[in-house]
């Protein structure tokens, strides 16, 4: 069976179409300026007896379509049945992390079950003072905190001790939950990476930012967008962050909110504002 050539196609259709051309300045050639219908008809018809017309068309009734392959068809295959890829921005996304939100209550509650007695030995509820100092809190200083609030004020100096662990499938929920609610991406995004700098972090690794808040400053993060009556206030204020004058670092702001807040905790400064146990 004869193939078809796109090429010697093109070169007859050029010729045909000079020829063509040629024809119809000669049949155009007349000194009247009507003709009669028979005379175009007898003119037109001598075109069928042109070879590039005849060649043409016997081309163009001996083409038939390309058989596809097997593995083209294959491949199209493959291809329909993919449903989403998601992006993923510097390292390699934790496939053990699972892409479901986490609630503020829900990453509470582990941190009340974990065992952080090797955490726990570190801190320090209360700064030390000595002498005149001593004395001058002790007259005119704040009131003490209740003896059942103090186990509460322990957990979260502790939880200031926690780092960030990637290898911990809540930590990396915690991350998720608050790299989604904020940048509104219904995608997973990889634990490392420069697009944490978008949300105001300093490098690529969110545990190198967390020095002297610990976790403690993302489960305040996780609170601030989980909770609905705080949410568009975290999204207006991370907005506001990435405006191109009143630009600053969203996160590290909060850790360093939270950084101050522990000191005032350690300092008995919040005594007096924290109500009894109970209520």
């Amino acid at each position: 069976m004869r193939k078809f050539c796109p090429k010697s196609a093109h070169n007859l259709c050029l010729t045909g179409c000079l020829e063509l051309k040629s024809v119809l300045r000669i049949a155009a050639d007349s000194n009247c300026p009507y003709r009669r219908p028979q005379q175009y008809s007898s003119q037109i018809s001598e075109l069928k007896n042109h070879g590039i017309l005849q060649a043409l068309t016997t081309e163009a009734n001996e083409w038939e379509p390309r058989v596809v392959s097997t593995e083209v068809v294959r491949a199209q295959e493959e291809w329909e049945a993919v449903d989403t890829i998601q992006p993923e921005t510097g390292s390699q996304a934790n496939s053990e992390q699972p892409g479901q939100l986490i609630s503020f209550s829900e990453a509470l509650q582990h941190f009340q079950t974990v065992d952080l007695s090797s955490f726990k030995k570190r801190i320090q509820p209360t700064i030390r003072r000595t002498e005149l100092t001593a004395l001058r809190h002790y007259l005119f200083g704040p009131p003490k905190l209740h003896q059942g609030l103090r186990e509460e004020r322990d957990l979260v100096l502790t939880i200031a001790q926690c780092g960030l662990n990637s290898q911990d499938p809540v930590h990396g929920r915690v991350l998720q939950t608050i790299y989604k609610k904020l940048t509104g991406s219904k995608f997973d995004c990889a634990l490392h990476g420069d697009h944490w700098k978008d949300l105001g972090l300093q490098g690529a690794n969110p545990a190198t930012d967390l020095r002297g808040a610990g976790f403690l400053a993302l489960l305040h993060l996780l609170y601030l967008v989980m909770d609905s009556k705080t949410l568009l206030m975290a999204q207006e204020i991370f907005h506001l962050s990435r405006h191109h004058i009143q630009q600053f670092p969203f996160c590290l702001m909060s850790v360093n909110i939270n950084h101050i807040a522990i000191q005032a905790l350690r300092e008995e400064c919040l005594s007096s504002s924290t109500p009894p146990a109970g209520s």
